[in-house]
C-alpha cells in the first residue's frame, strides 16, 4: 500500500511565503497522521516564535498540505526497481552539496535523517542546517516516486478500460468469444 518509503511516514513540507514585503521560506516534515487543524497551530506558533507579522498565518497554514498524500493512502504501489538514484543539488547557506546515490525502496527501515546526519558527519560539515536540508531533500524525491508508482500500478487498469473488445471470433460451439 502507498507510503514512503522510510521507517518514518513523514511528508516533506516546503513553505515559501511573502506577505507585505517580508518572506519566510522554510522546509521540514510532516506526520500526515495528525489532524489538519495542527497546521493553524503549527502556523500560530511559527509566527510568534519568530516574531513575524500575524498575516503569515494564513498563508503558512495553507502551506502545510497533507491532503493529496492522504488521497494517496491505500492504493497500491508498483515499486518496479528496487534501487533508485536520488540526486542532491542543494546550497543550504555557505555549503554546496551535489551528490547522487541509489536508495533501496524496499527497505521501510530507512531513516532520511539517519543518511544526513551520518553524510554531514562523514564530510564534516558543522552547519546544523545541512543535515535537515539533505533530508527534506531526499524525501521529496521519495515522496514523487512513490507518487509515480501508484500511477503506474493504476495505468494497466485504465488501459483495459479503455481497450475493451479488439476482436469478436466464432467459438466453435456456435456463440461469440471475446478475445481481449
Amino acid at each position: 500500500k502507498f507510503r514512503i518509503p522510510t521507517a518514518e511516514n513523514l511528508v516533506p513540507i516546503r513553505v515559501d511565503v511573502e506577505v507585505d514585503g517580508q518572506h519566510f521560506k522554510d522546509a521540514f516534515t510532516w506526520n500526515p497522521s495528525d489532524p489538519d487543524s495542527e497546521a493553524l497551530m503549527f502556523a500560530r506558533r511559527t509566527v510568534k516564535d519568530l516574531k513575524l507579522p500575524q498575516a503569515f498565518v494564513a498563508p503558512i497554514s495553507q502551506s502545510i498540505q497533507v491532503s493529496e498524500f492522504r488521497s494517496y493512502e491505500g492504493q497500491e504501489m508498483h515499486t518496479g526497481e528496487k534501487l533508485v538514484p536520488i540526486k542532491l543539488d542543494l546550497r543550504v547557506n555557505r555549503t554546496v552539496i551535489r551528490d547522487q546515490f541509489l536508495w533501496d525502496l524496499n527497505n521501510f527501515e530507512s531513516d532520511p535523517e539517519e543518511f544526513a546526519r551520518t553524510f554531514c558527519s562523514d564530510l564534516e560539515i558543522r552547519d546544523p542546517e545541512v543535515g535537515p536540508a539533505i533530508a527534506v531533500a531526499i524525501r521529496e524525491q521519495l515522496y514523487e516516486i512513490a507518487i509515480q508508482s501508484v500511477a503506474s500500478a493504476r495505468e494497466p487498469e485504465k488501459q483495459k478500460g479503455r481497450r475493451g473488445v479488439e476482436h469478436v471470433t466464432a467459438s466453435k460451439s456456435g456463440g461469440t468469444a471475446l478475445d481481449l
